[in-house]
């Protein structure tokens, strides 16, 4: 559906280079990276905002990368809504259908579902500075989508909102996403947003692609060190490898797995580590003794950072693990992982 090929542009101080990717015909698909990352400077060369250097965007086989905005079938949501002010909520939503051929009867119908999915009856008459942050982006919502767009550009879309907002806009795109032919691109650094609404993302670092695959295996095999972090695994090493061996300084870890290399990365999540006041008897192949350097409450669950041999590892537990392995910093405890827990790169 959308194809990007060797895209270069360079905007202000700032490129992405020689970046291509290939996007689905009606994928979820998520833009990932931290703040700068480039992930915005994308979703606005494929809309056509923003000029592009070198390369080429393809969308359902036509070449629009010299297209104007207009001429693509896109629409493009910003995290600030970027709802007319002097407009009601009905002129919103409808402003873009004058610059569109769809017909009226069409768009009738379209518009009158909008309002019954996105739940906007009720607001049709008032003006934007009268609504909720939740309510203005269902409005930003239905004015995107009653153009019919091939593509919808999100960016940042929830971020911005309060938790219970949240969670009403992301089962409201889900809803979208699934009553539409429509191809989604979400741009968000928020790893619970990702997970609950994507089918596959790309991670990009300083304008350039780490890596691309569903988002599970992205969470569960990270391909370098930036994505690994980026993701969460919170425990990564840089290691010596003997055979099946990884070697940190004291620590021989096992990974199950023999290693060309003689030195890379590990990578271990965190709640893949197991705390225990003994040493447990499992398939668990690596069981290290350590203390408790602090414990950071997260508010559904603790991060237990543990100190072993001169290093630190991270866990996640309950807070009822918490009481009844009764820690506290200091506390002399073993921590226990698999071998199949560990990511290699």
């Amino acid at each position: 559906m959308i194809k990007i090929e060797r895209l270069n542009i360079q905007f202000n101080n700032f490129s992405l280079k020689d970046l291509s990717l290939n996007i689905k015909d009606g994928e979820f698909f998520i833009l990932l990276g931290p703040t700068g990352a480039g992930k915005t400077m994308l979703l606005e060369a494929i809309a056509g905002l923003i000029p592009v250097k070198s390369g080429r965007i393809i969308i359902d086989r036509k070449d629009v990368t010299k297209l104007p905005p207009e001429k693509r079938g896109i629409s493009i949501v910003y995290q600030d809504y970027s709802l007319f002010p002097h407009l009601t909520v009905k002129k919103n939503i409808k402003y873009g259908l004058k610059f569109t051929k769809i017909n009226k009867s069409l768009a009738d119908k379209k518009y009158s579902r909008l309002i019954k999915e996105l739940n906007l009856s009720h607001l049709l008459n008032r003006y934007p500075d009268t609504l909720s942050g939740g309510e203005q982006q269902r409005v930003a919502l239905a004015r995107a989508f009653i153009i019919d767009p091939q593509v919808i550009l999100l960016d940042e879309p929830i971020s911005a909102l309060d938790p219970a907002f949240r969670q009403d806009i992301k089962m409201r795109l889900k809803m979208l996403h699934v009553s539409t032919s429509t191809t989604f691109i979400m741009v968000t650094h928020d790893l619970a947003d990702a997970l609950s609404l994507g089918d596959r993302a790309a991670v990009i670092k300083n304008g350039k692609i780490e890596q691309v695959g569903t988002i599970d295996s992205i969470f569960k095999k990270p391909n370098s060190a930036f994505v690994a972090d980026f993701v969460g695994a919170k425990n990564i090493f840089y290691v010596r490898y003997i055979d099946t061996k990884a070697i940190l300084n004291d620590l021989i870890i096992e990974t199950g797995q023999d290693h060309k290399e003689s030195f890379g990365y590990i990578a271990i999540r965190p709640e893949d580590i197991v705390i225990s006041r003994l040493p447990i008897k499992s398939s668990m192949k690596n069981i290290f003794f350590g203390r408790i350097k602090g414990i950071t409450n997260h508010g559904f669950f603790y991060e237990v950072s543990i100190y072993v041999d001169g290093y630190d590892f991270k866990s996640l537990i309950t807070k009822s693990s918490l009481f009844d392995l009764k820690l506290e910093e200091g506390a002399e405890v073993y921590i226990s992982f698999k071998a199949t827990a560990i990511h290699n790169f």
